[in-house]
């Protein structure tokens, strides 16, 4: 494999019995680059991070994770790599500065003062007992232990799963300053507005398949979009003919209310949308943003996924 990617999986499967959790996938994660994975539960995102933290074993195929075998590269490798399982579990007696610094202990120094401008930054009082603390503060401290040590690989499985919305935000930043000090963050999310403002590429991953790999600014070319238009002095009758071959367009709706009111579905490139409205006086225009939600779930949706990378 090519070592010059942070990540690397070829023809990566795993299977439990007759139950098949990855199907074969192929990945190749530049570094310095955040990377997003994007799936419904079950999809394979989380079995596909064990695989390449050695966790687990796969059933077949191979990876390679800063170019080494995440088999063979024992502790030295660990302490390069930054993780939070999408199953946090924290408990003691301990307070949160006191468990830090023993994580700290494992994962290799720490600069002066950055536990703390972590936990300012989250909103995390270090003083208290984990046991006493929040699932969202739990999942702070988790988030803490993962950015200290400032590792070349950040592995975040549902990094945001129990964070207000505000603490979402000072996340994505620290994500994107990781990213800029040349880390490498691998991203797995079922939160689409998460993947969209942090990552580099995405991959969709669905019942163990790769369904595709793209760049978020490709994947939001081939979303979906809302229009609203206004025309005047045209018959509906003279717009619905100028619209009627455009096979992007869907649920277009014409309505008159002293001026003709047209609404559509656009998928995709809207070149030819604007160019055949243009041919009318157009008064009024509403574009609504992509919704890469909705092109996402319909990849979800296809009755077939195949890898494409």
């Amino acid at each position: 494999m090519n070592s010059t990617y942070a990540l690397e999986t070829r023809a990566l499967a795993k299977h439990y019995g007759k139950t098949v959790a990855l199907r074969g996938i192929d990945l190749a994660v530049k570094p310095g680059t955040v990377f997003g994975v994007i799936g419904p539960n079950g999809a394979g995102k989380t079995t596909a991070i064990r695989v390449l933290l050695d966790i687990i074993r796969p059933s077949s195929g191979s990876a390679e994770v800063l170019g080494q075998n995440p088999r063979t590269g024992g502790t030295a490798l660990r302490r390069q790599i930054g993780y939070v399982p999408g199953e946090l579990r924290l408990d003691g007696r301990l307070t949160g500065a006191t468990l830090l610094r023993y994580y700290e202990s494992i994962s290799g120094p720490v600069a002066p003062g950055a536990i703390e401008a972590l936990a300012g930054r989250l909103d995390l009082d270090l003083g208290r007992a984990v046991h006493t603390l929040s699932k969202g503060n739990k999942q702070k401290l988790g988030l803490v232990q993962a950015f200290m040590h400032e590792p070349k690989l950040l592995v975040l499985d549902e990094p945001t799963s129990g964070l207000d919305p505000l603490v979402q935000q000072e996340f994505l930043r620290m994500v994107r300053e990781a990213r800029d000090n040349g880390q490498t963050v691998f991203l797995s999310s079922h939160v689409l507005s998460e993947i969209q403002q942090a990552a580099d590429e995405v991959a969709i991953l669905r019942d163990g398949r790769i369904v595709i790999v793209s760049d978020v600014e490709s994947l939001r070319e081939t979303a979906i979009r809302r229009v609203r238009v206004g025309i005047m002095d045209a018959a509906a009758s003279a717009v619905q003919a100028a619209l009627a071959g455009i096979p992007q367009l869907t649920d277009l709706k014409l309505s008159e209310n002293g001026e003709l009111r047209v609404e559509a579905t656009v998928e995709g490139n809207i070149d030819p949308f604007v160019k055949a409205i243009a041919r009318f006086t157009v008064s009024d225009l509403a574009l609504e943003e992509p919704d890469l939600e909705e092109s996402v779930l319909r990849l979800y949706s296809a009755p077939e996924a195949t890898d494409e990378n």
